[in-house]
């Protein structure tokens, strides 16, 4: 009985073990420059308008006068409230998009 295969396989996992770490260098450079990238969101008809990073972070906040009513802050507070939430959600399908991207559409846990 003979065996095939031989060394072959560390070949293989040579291989696989660089393209692994090119896919993680990849994705390091992905993550740092959607970082710096921003999405755009507004409620209110446009009237509150926010800008959020790849970072989830608030960059942005524009409220027009006309959204302001000392009778109604309720309403003014629903409509910043709505467009964060919406910027928060852009921004995490853009990184999730673009990281897709890199992984073949594999979530990663953690990553993102």
């Amino acid at each position: 009985m003979s065996f095939k295969g031989g060394m072959g396989g560390g070949a293989n996992m040579g291989q696989m073990l660089k393209q692994a770490q090119k896919l993680q260098e990849n994705m390091a450079r992905a993550q740092e420059e959607l970082q710096t990238r921003t999405v755009e969101a507004s409620a209110g008809g446009g009237v509150v308008q926010v800008v959020v990073s790849g970072k989830m972070e608030l960059e942005g906040l524009t409220i027009k006068p006309e959204a302001v009513d000392p009778e109604d802050v309720e309403m003014l507070e629903d409509m910043v409230k709505a467009a964060v939430n919406e910027g928060l959600r852009k921004a995490q399908e853009m990184v999730s998009t673009e990281m897709g991207k890199l992984t073949g559409g594999l979530k990663i846990p953690g990553l993102f």
